[in-house]
């Protein structure tokens, strides 16, 4: 599946007012021009900027935001007042303007010119109190952004503007996200369903049910062929047991799984689907579950959850486009058993199959077990274990009257040999600890599922969480259960008493 950043644009708009002068307008527009300039040159941010000149009226800010909605190029905006902006002409812009901002607190001089400073350089060099009369109006109208304060040359300054740029196109990415869902919520589990309306509303996702039956026509059509050229690419890329090569019983299984890979390939192409779940209770015409090829189609950026799980599937693929480029790899996650060891307990997260391989530093390998779950059966899948490293478990609830992200950060760590567990694993321990980290997830009303990134750091969620303008938790090295309790009463006020103002 193809995501490319290149295809998009950040839009950069220069607040001014024509009080001081045609060569102040001049002025303010040529910093501008090799500013965006800096930052495209710098080779840190994954989006080009464009710059979309300065706005010194109502009108001027107006058409512009109207552009920008418009535009589907265009994911994002950001702002930055370079001489003093009256805030009461970006009212109406801003209130009709939809997608994520992020206003850019900088100055065009790194440091005061302390022999030469003169009145014509303070009225022209203004971002000090211009970014505070900016920063004024979008609070006054609860305008979600983030405010990123550096200097614009700085590459602290290009990371956190990067790190906005990809959460951004995240978002857009959401807007379309159509998740087919293969069978029902499964087994009456209440934590993975929710409110497929307000999802759409708020979210952009749109969930689709496609009984079993509808794929199993793609799968019987693949031609032998196909599969052939399939399993020798599985060759190049893993190690397989013995049990499953060439001649061997059980290749069959591989070849099957092969062909579920293209059939579902193909199926999710026809109806222009970006994640998808399944279920081992929805398996009629199906000669296994489907987990090797969720495995498989997760690495190329397709969503993924297991049981109908359907807001984890569109969140795997959010933070799969936030993570183009970057090293680590992500997947879907579950939280399976727990080891107590003192100040290494841990929690062993798997699932029967579906566990993405980029998340492993090591070759996979493919081996094929019966799976005594639902009717699944005997199954093909890649077996391995996580690399270490630090990470984030991110899963989105429904709280009823609003939906509630959850983000852990995680370290994970390497587990002891599992003869016996033919699956994909990682063995991670939640921060700040064990007993904090787990107790917290729960009593916010965590799912077993998450979706997990190596790649990703808390930053990233955060901005998600403010352009969704969703509630956001975060469990992490700082985190206390008696503080983290507080927090979940403070948030049940704070959202009881918005939606009865609204």
């Amino acid at each position: 599946m193809e995501f490319n950043y290149q295809n998009l644009e950040v839009w950069f708009v220069t607040g001014a007012q024509l009080l001081y002068g045609g060569d102040a307008v001049v002025n303010v527009d040529a910093h501008s021009n090799e500013m965006v300039k800096g930052l495209n040159d710098s080779g840190h941010l994954p989006v080009k900027v464009v710059y979309k000149g300065t706005a010194n009226s109502s009108a001027e800010v107006s058409e512009v935001f109207r552009a920008a909605n418009a535009d589907t190029k265009c994911i994002g905006v950001i702002t930055w007042m370079h001489t003093f902006s009256p805030a009461k002409m970006w009212i109406h812009g801003l209130m009709d303007y939809k997608k994520p901002l992020l206003h850019l607190h900088t100055q065009y001089n790194e440091q005061i010119p302390w022999d030469e400073i003169d009145m014509d350089f303070m009225n022209l060099n203004q971002s000090a109190h211009g970014d505070r009369e900016f920063g004024f109006i979008t609070s006054r109208l609860r305008k979600p952004r983030k405010v990123v304060v550096g200097y614009w040359k700085d590459k602290s300054t290009h990371e956190k503007i990067a790190t906005w740029m990809r959460v951004a196109a995240a978002w857009a990415d959401a807007q379309d996200m159509r998740i087919i869902r293969f069978g029902d919520n499964m087994n009456n589990v209440a934590v993975t369903d929710g409110d497929k309306v307000e999802a759409e509303i708020r979210l952009g996702y749109h969930v689709d049910n496609a009984p079993i039956a509808k794929l199993v026509p793609y799968v019987n059509a693949v031609k032998e062929e196909e599969i052939d050229a399939l399993v020798a690419e599985y060759e190049k890329q893993y190690d397989f047991a013995d049990d499953c090569k060439k001649g061997t019983e059980k290749h069959q299984y591989v070849r099957d799984a092969a062909a579920q890979e293209i059939g579902l390939r193909h199926f999710l192409q026809d109806k222009g689907a970006k994640a998808f779940t399944t279920s081992f209770d929805e398996l009629e015409g199906m000669k296994q579950l489907m987990g090797f090829a969720s495995q498989r189609l997760m690495a190329e950026g397709y969503g993924f959850g297991a049981e109908g799980d359907w807001k984890t599937a569109a969140l795997v693929r959010t933070m799969w486009v936030m993570g183009q480029g970057l090293s680590g790899g992500q997947s879907f996650l579950e939280d399976y058993t727990l080891n107590f060891d003192g100040a290494k307990s841990s929690i062993l997260q798997a699932h029967m199959l579906e566990i993405n391989p980029e998340i492993t530093a090591k070759k996979p390998r493919v081996e094929v077990h019966y799976l005594g779950i639902g009717d699944s059966g005997t199954c093909a899948r890649l077996v391995f274990q996580a690399h270490e490293g630090n990470g984030i478990a991110c899963t989105i609830v429904d709280m009823g009257n609003r939906f509630r992200m959850i983000v852990n950060a995680v370290e994970v760590i390497k587990p002891k040999a599992l003869p016996k567990l033919p699956v994909a694993c990682a063995l991670w321990i939640p921060q700040p600890n064990f007993e904090i980290g787990a107790g917290a997830w729960i009593v916010a009303g965590g799912t077993h599922h998450s979706s997990f990134s190596f790649a990703l750091t808390t930053e990233f969620m955060e901005d998600y969480a403010e352009i969704a303008d969703m509630e956001m938790l975060l469990i992490d090295k700082d985190t206390t259960m008696r503080n983290f309790k507080q927090d979940l009463r403070n948030n049940e006020v704070y959202y009881m008493l918005n939606k009865a103002l609204k």
